[in-house]
């Protein structure tokens, strides 16, 4: 029986994760989406995306899109190439956005990560995407 209602009270939640209600955000935040990026530098087994050539991909490729502003971090990441069944530990850059729901927006996401795969040679950028509630 426990599990049942366990089971029945995170089906509860997971059923928001569409979009965050108007109530849920205390003022003065606003239901938003946060989406992270995370673009691994290595190209093979080295570093081949520079700052420069990311401060490049950002400036044609992300600003378009999301001119409202945006934030990079380095990081650093691991991921497992199946291919070659080995991990893969990186040097990456994280990038965050704030929107408003829009299905041009989700679309960008993948624009974004297609053009950042096909100019560098990647298996993979991660999208992740999230309700959240956001001031200024």
């Amino acid at each position: 029986m426990m599990r049942l209602l366990i089971a029945c009270a995170a089906a509860a939640v997971l059923a928001g994760c569409a979009a965050v209600p108007a109530t849920m955000c205390l003022p003065p935040s606003q239901p938003m989406l946060s989406a992270e990026l995370a673009f691994g530098r290595n190209i093979g087994d080295r570093l081949g995306v520079s700052d420069a050539e990311f401060a490049r991909f950002t400036a044609e490729e992300i600003t378009p899109r999301f001119p409202d502003g945006l934030t990079v971090v380095d990081g650093a990441g691991q991921w497992r190439d199946n291919a070659r069944g080995a991990i893969v530990r990186e040097k990456a850059k994280l990038v965050t956005l704030v929107f408003a729901e829009d299905p041009a927006k989700r679309a960008a996401l993948s624009d974004i990560a297609e053009a950042y795969k096909r100019r560098f040679k990647q298996q993979a950028v991660m999208v992740s995407v999230r309700p959240s509630c956001v001031s200024f």
